[in-house]
């Protein structure tokens, strides 16, 4: 029997590779998982009630390009947060932001760019559904180094001009994961300017812009819209799961170009994959809504301060500017990982898990990434017991 080939490359996901690493050795206390980007702040109080007001539309087609209630609020969120205005059309929901990076390669990416085969541009490290969606239309991916030497952002403009001219299009994720980084506005305007020269899209990974440390991050919206660039050249994906704690409730939106959300509808339809009715409702409250996420990130906040007081001496450690998430350095990720958790229980995941050896060097190896998702004190715990085991 075939199979397809184009996947043969990938390796295993970061979670199955980090049990086979862990998984056959004990624990050295009680375990503190500190591995994935999961919110355990409260779920808004208005999420049962709405839920069980519209229990019986579940039993409903939902529509697949949204409620006009939840374009209105994307919309009406979109204008306070960044100053723009979209129309409905220019706005679609989502299950979540990964179903957005994934799909966007199948609704954006050509078959061939300038005759030639299309190129993808991400940050490496990233997060893992862009380089298979890359994979998944026989595009190119191409790994930017996101390291210490560029503020942990892509380079692209250091990029050959053979590379630049067949790429079709290229992720940003601000803040990032893991490293944290936050693109400021003339970074995310100089990749826009970028995208013109060489005509490919800007896909803007956002689903972390609310959680951050001194002020909030522009968005590429707001930056295309102030400089004026083509609206094309951008398209944005963000979900509620991190901004309010609703990771299991699989609600985010993309916006964009009019003819890029048409595609992405297009693609959906198909698909089969609309948010359900109550779910629409949720979100729409949840977007409408400030006083939670402000209260969340409040605690963010704190957990930020608790970090710097912990790691106060260890050599070469810098918090993030934005999203829940420490990017530590280390000697060797994997040997630390194992370390961390035959000594102590705590579960930290190796920051090669995140990234792609290319040239012989993985850029992720000498770091380990950790999740500051657990209850300030259990959290406090597990920072001062990786310190204690690390960096003693």
């Amino acid at each position: 029997m075939a199979f397809p080939e184009r996947f043969s490359n990938l390796p295993d996901y970061a979670f199955p590779r980090l049990r086979t690493l862990l998984d056959h050795h004990e624990p050295g206390g009680e375990p503190i998982v500190m591995t994935i980007g999961e919110p355990r702040h409260a779920v808004p109080d208005f999420v049962g009630p709405i839920l069980q007001a519209h229990l019986n539309e579940f039993g409903k087609y939902p529509p697949n390009d949204g409620t006009p209630g939840l374009l209105a609020a994307i919309a009406g969120w979109l204008r306070l947060r960044y100053g723009v205005d979209l129309p409905p059309d220019r706005i679609m929901p989502l299950n979540g932001t990964r179903e957005g990076l994934f799909d966007a390669c199948m609704a954006l990416c050509p078959e061939v760019k300038n005759g030639q085969q299309p190129v993808v541009l991400m940050p490496n490290p990233f997060y893992q559904p862009y380089s298979a969606a890359a994979l998944s239309v026989g595009a190119e991916p191409v790994y930017v180094p996101a390291g210490p030497a560029t503020g942990f952002l892509p380079d692209y403009t250091s990029l050959p001009k053979d590379i630049l001219d067949r790429t079709a299009l290229a992720y940003l994720c601000s803040p990032a994961n893991p490293q944290g980084a936050v693109a400021h506005r003339d970074y995310i305007a100089e990749v826009l300017h970028l995208a013109e020269k060489h005509d490919f899209i800007l896909l803007s990974d956002e689903c972390y812009s609310e959680i951050w440390r001194d002020q909030p991050p522009v968005g590429a919206l707001q930056v295309a819209d102030e400089i004026g660039a083509d609206p094309e050249r951008v398209v944005v994906m963000n979900s509620l799961s991190k901004r309010s704690n609703l990771a299991g409730l699989r609600s985010g939106f993309v916006a964009g170009g009019a003819e890029a959300i048409r595609r992405f509808r297009q693609l959906r339809a198909y698909g089969g994959s609309p948010l359900p009715l109550p779910v629409q409702h949720v979100s729409e409250k949840a977007w409408g809504d400030e006083a939670h996420v402000d209260a969340s990130r409040a605690l963010y906040q704190e957990k930020f301060t608790i970090a710097d007081k912990v790691f106060a001496n260890v050599q070469g450690y810098q918090g993030p500017e934005g999203g829940f998430f420490l990017w530590l350095p280390v000697d060797d990720g994997e040997e630390a990982a194992l370390k961390s958790w035959c000594e102590t229980g705590v579960r930290v995941l190796p920051g090669a898990y995140l990234a792609r050896e290319v040239g012989g060097h993985n850029p992720g190896k000498g770091y380990i990434r950790v999740a500051m998702v657990a209850p300030k004190e259990e959290m406090r715990r597990g920072l001062t017991m990786l310190r204690d085991c690390l960096y003693g």
